[in-house]
């Protein structure tokens, strides 16, 4: 039973025998299901590019590469995007479950049937809001079958995010990060 209050952040490091990447949002607990072959093939290409090329082009600092790490956006709130780009100085230890937003670059969420709503509207809303400066949003073309990446860039004054580009077959932003990713590769295997 939740309380009358419904789940904290701290909560999720605490109730037993919680499934793997279980999610709080608006302090409730959000049960992730399995992912689909386009979820795991998109995001194992962005990760791969982000490893190979982000870390590199930062000049004053560098940062590590995550996924199935939560951001703990304020009491009642604990997504896990599916992949986040955070600052190296952002790691308090071995045994760290969750980032503060500040420390949180990029975060990028592919979106799935069931995730939809979450994924378009209440994640990216909510990282907004709380300060994280870059959101990817990948959504798998109807025709092709590859990634599509939104990328876009919190303006700080209205603490809302502005589509800065759409990329189809090849992602190359500007911001965060200056990379440029084949979006076709997502079916090819490393080095071929």
């Amino acid at each position: 039973m939740p309380p009358p209050d419904g789940w904290t952040a701290e909560d999720l490091d605490r109730i037993p025998g919680l499934p793997s990447h279980t999610e709080l949002l608006d302090g409730s607990l959000v049960f992730v299901s399995p992912q689909t072959r386009f979820h795991a093939r998109a995001l194992r290409l962005l990760e791969r590019a982000l490893l190979e090329q982000a870390p590199g082009t930062l000049d004053v600092m560098s940062c590590h590469v995550m996924s199935r790490m939560t951001v703990r956006l304020d009491a009642r709130n604990r997504p896990e995007p599916d992949v986040i780009v955070v600052r190296e100085t952002a790691n308090t230890g071995p045994d760290q479950t969750w980032y503060e937003p500040e420390d949180v670059l990029l975060a990028v969420e592919a979106v799935a049937a069931d995730t939809r709503d979450r994924d378009r509207e209440v994640k990216p809303r909510k990282y907004a809001v709380a300060g994280v400066a870059h959101f990817w949003r990948v959504e798998q073309d109807g025709d092709k079958g590859l990634p599509v990446v939104h990328v876009y860039e919190l303006d700080p004054a209205t603490k809302a995010y502005a589509l800065t580009g759409i990329f189809h077959d090849r992602l190359k932003p500007a911001v965060p990060f200056d990379i440029d990713t084949d979006l076709t590769a997502i079916d090819r295997r490393p080095g071929s």
